[in-house]
């Protein structure tokens, strides 16, 4: 299929848009000729990446697990309710598609361990029915979620009954050996067709040393990628301070685990030093600026790592800033927040540009390089004064999701006129809305449970507070 535009922009921030083309909508690279003068009022560049990502299609807020710093607020996933993965994933992938992303990095959030197998391929099945490249990261953990080391820590904070109530709600994991060949049997069997299977260790303090070893090993042999959470929170640092004195970023070198194959989410507490050795091992990292924030993280050191030469990409993480998956005001975000206070811009506009579809790319593991979004630039620029503004600043500077016009995905049209085609958004979305209030009465119940974990986690790093640990 070929598609008029007024302006092609396959460089943002580095070089000003063609003007008056025809391009191809294929895989692979488009095809560039002259045109014929018609789409003038179109912009066509490569399509955005979402290079992190829990792909939930009910979104956090709307189960009651409201902003908050991030150790309270994984409580609050407990009131997730059980609904059909496909549906949960179409939903969370139409978002994605109607904001213009051409792939994600989806890092499954499995509701039973012992079915990680079948909800993969029916996440897989949803990409690939919605149109949506995707990188999945199989998730691998063998310590508790609620605390950062030995969960009898918490046992002081409430009394021995209500301790036997909440330590029967503890999740039970299988061994390290069965999780691993799990998601390799889900590669076998499923990766290729726009989707790449990733091994999804949840992050260094919810894994032991023999699990993050064991995945090092896997990774190297099978030559899976590996996709992981990295020092998000104050509280990860201090306690993975204490764990590994040599520190944490060191210790994964010291097994092998640091290599091109990597990719870390967050980042957000991330030393210079270690900037330096994930920059020589080619590990990217991908900022996640508004879930940074609305679960009080912190801001990543990007500065650092662009000083070091890492090269980071951006994503949603499912808690973008108006809590819409609007990827552009992600990346405006990202834009503003690394900018810096000097006279000129610490982070480039061609650089915000390039993490969030070259280095996107890199992430999902898939050739995103003939992706297209059309965007309505007549609309972006509808009162300018000028005809020869600088594209890049414009979409940088006001681009939303609303602006988006056509997507194509592999040569495949799945938004056309703003509208997404691939499948019947809102069917789906009042279908999984269905699922998710049948549910209520057992969501009202565990309601209760999600509140006292909540606020027992709490607790037990306010201790850290009083003793002048954090």
């Amino acid at each position: 299929m070929r598609i008029e535009v007024g302006r092609w922009l396959p460089e943002p921030g580095f070089r000003p848009a063609m003007r008056n083309v025809s391009l191809s909508a294929r895989e692979g690279a488009p095809e560039i000729t002259p045109g014929r003068g018609n789409g003038a009022d179109l912009l066509a560049m490569p399509a955005p990446v979402n290079a992190h990502d829990h792909g939930l299609g009910v979104r956090t807020m709307d189960f009651d697990c409201m902003d908050d710093a991030l150790e309270p607020w994984i409580a609050g996933l407990r009131l997730r309710p059980p609904t059909d993965p496909y549906l949960e994933a179409l939903v969370a992938f139409g978002r994605m598609l109607q904001s213009g992303c051409c792939a994600t990095m989806h890092l499954h959030n499995s509701l039973n361990a012992n079915r990680l197998g079948e909800e993969a391929a029916e996440v897989i099945r949803a990409a690939r029915d919605s149109g949506i490249r995707m990188g999945l990261s199989c998730p691998l953990l063998d310590t508790s979620p609620w605390i950062y080391g030995e969960i009898d820590e918490l046992r002081g904070f409430v009394d021995e009954g209500e301790w036997q109530t909440l330590a029967a709600l503890l999740p039970r994991y299988r061994p390290i050996g069965d999780q691993i060949e799990s998601v390799l049997e889900i590669a076998r069997e499923q990766a290729g067709q726009g989707v790449d299977v990733q091994l999804g260790p949840i992050g260094p303090q919810w894994a032991s040393n023999a699990l993050l070893e064991q995945i090092a090993d896997a990774s190297r042999s099978s030559g899976l990628r590996v996709h992981m959470h990295l020092l998000e929170s104050p509280r990860q640092r201090i306690w993975l301070d204490r764990r590994f004195p040599q520190g944490v970023v060191a210790y994964l070198d010291s097994i092998g685990f640091l290599s091109p194959r990597l990719a870390v989410a967050h980042g957000v507490h991330l030393r210079p030093e270690e900037c330096a050795l994930l920059a020589e091992r080619g590990v990217t990292v991908v900022t996640n600026p508004s879930a940074n924030l609305r679960l009080r993280s912190g801001v990543a050191p990007v500065d650092a790592l662009r000083q070091a030469g890492v090269d980071f990409a951006i994503g949603m993480d499912g808690t973008v800033i108006d809590d819409d998956q609007d990827i552009w005001r992600e990346m405006r975000l990202a834009h503003l927040l690394h900018g810096g206070r000097g006279i000129d811009p610490a982070a480039g506009l061609g650089e915000m540009f390039r993490a969030a579809t070259v280095n996107g790319t890199a992430v999902v593991n898939q050739q995103t390089g003939g992706d297209i979004v059309i965007i309505d630039y007549g609309e972006l620029t509808r009162d300018a004064l000028f005809d020869d503004l600088d594209e890049a600043r414009v979409i940088m500077g006001r681009m939303t999701a609303r602006h988006v016009r056509e997507l194509f995905v592999a040569g495949r049209h799945v938004v056309a006129d703003g509208e997404l085609v691939s499948f019947d958004f809102e069917v789906a979305r009042k279908e999984l809305h269905a699922q998710a209030r049948a549910a209520l009465p057992r969501l009202q119940a565990e309601r209760g449970n999600a509140r006292r974990i909540a606020d027992l986690v709490r607790r037990h790093y306010r201790s850290w507070q009083e003793a002048g640990e954090a």
